[in-house]
């Protein structure tokens, strides 16, 4: 009689529990805090909701980098204190090539005239270098490969160093005192 009660006292808790549950879930769920904007002062808030501001600063940009570029006619912005040490080589792109939605004849145009401009970079160049040996500054540069073996260093140390040496010390010619 006791299972029985404790089963019935344990479903009729359950229900209850999970109604408390709800209960207290909703209520947490509350509005949220809202604070007016007279007790809500903050020094390093900055309000960007300005319209028109710097509007009074006109001269600081280049109204030709708005302008579309099939309506707006060609600029040409040289300094006016030099003279231009080369002359454009524009003048060889035809402008009924860059009118036309002809993209293929537009980029051959293009590529001629960037030929054609023997002063745009990069400058190709040809390297010469000068010969070695005999005459040369270096002279011979093929004793840098010579090995010598009457060289005083000795390179027995390197044995001491164990089994992870072992290879270079075999290549620098060390004598292995364990004679294995």
């Amino acid at each position: 009689k006791i299972c029985l009660l404790a089963d019935s006292l344990v479903s009729c808790l359950a229900p209850a529990v999970l109604v408390l549950l709800i209960l207290s879930m909703r209520r947490q769920r509350k509005q949220p805090y809202i604070i007016d904007e007279e007790e809500n002062i903050h020094e390093n808030i900055v309000r960007y909701d300005d319209e028109g501001g710097g509007e009074e600063d006109t001269e600081a940009f280049d109204i030709a980098a708005m302008w579309n570029p099939r309506e707006a006619q060609l600029v040409v912005k040289n300094r006016q204190d030099m003279l231009p040490e080369i002359e454009s080589l524009s003048r060889y792109v035809p402008q009924a090539c860059v009118m036309d939605n002809n993209v293929h004849n537009y980029v051959l145009a293009k590529l001629y005239e960037a030929d054609m401009d023997l002063w745009a970079p990069p400058f190709d160049s040809l390297q010469t270098y000068m010969f070695e040996g005999n005459g040369s500054v270096a002279e011979s540069l093929s004793s840098l490969q010579s090995v010598t073996t009457d060289s005083d260093q000795s390179y027995d140390y390197l044995t001491d160093w164990g089994p992870r040496f072992k290879k270079l010390a075999e290549m620098y010619g060390a004598t292995d005192s364990s004679g294995a």
